[in-house]
């Protein structure tokens, strides 16, 4: 969501209120601000965004990102996918890694195996 706002906002202005909006919505959503504060900056580190954003360099790394390629989706085969959807809180957040740890000790030599687990949380 956070590269929508780079995407959309034409000035630096426009892209403080939006990010302000998203954090917001998100803390409306119980998400800890120190979690949303993590989530910008990996969403910025994976756009090579090294340094803060300002007014003088805004446009610069907006540009780039725009024109950069966009990323194909990779269809995805519901046959040999599960997806797991559970509510974020603060105590669920080690819960993905003991999932996974947890399906690999029971099925990983069973043939239930070839499907992928996905987890992801939900509001």
């Amino acid at each position: 969501m956070l590269l929508r706002v780079i995407r959309y906002c034409s000035t630096f202005q426009a892209y403080l209120d939006e990010r302000e909006k998203l954090r917001m919505a998100l803390m409306v959503n119980k998400y800890p601000n120190k979690f949303i504060h993590e989530q910008f900056n990996l969403v910025l580190l994976k756009l090579k965004i090294d340094q803060p954003l300002t007014y003088i360099n805004y446009n610069n790394f907006r540009q780039r990102i725009i024109h950069s390629p966009v990323k194909e989706t990779v269809p995805v085969d519901y046959g040999k996918t599960m997806f797991v959807h559970f509510t974020y809180c603060s105590g669920m957040k080690t819960f993905p890694s003991k999932f996974h740890a947890i399906w690999n000790k029971y099925f990983g030599q069973s043939p239930i195996n070839e499907v992928v687990p996905v987890l992801g949380t939900r509001n």
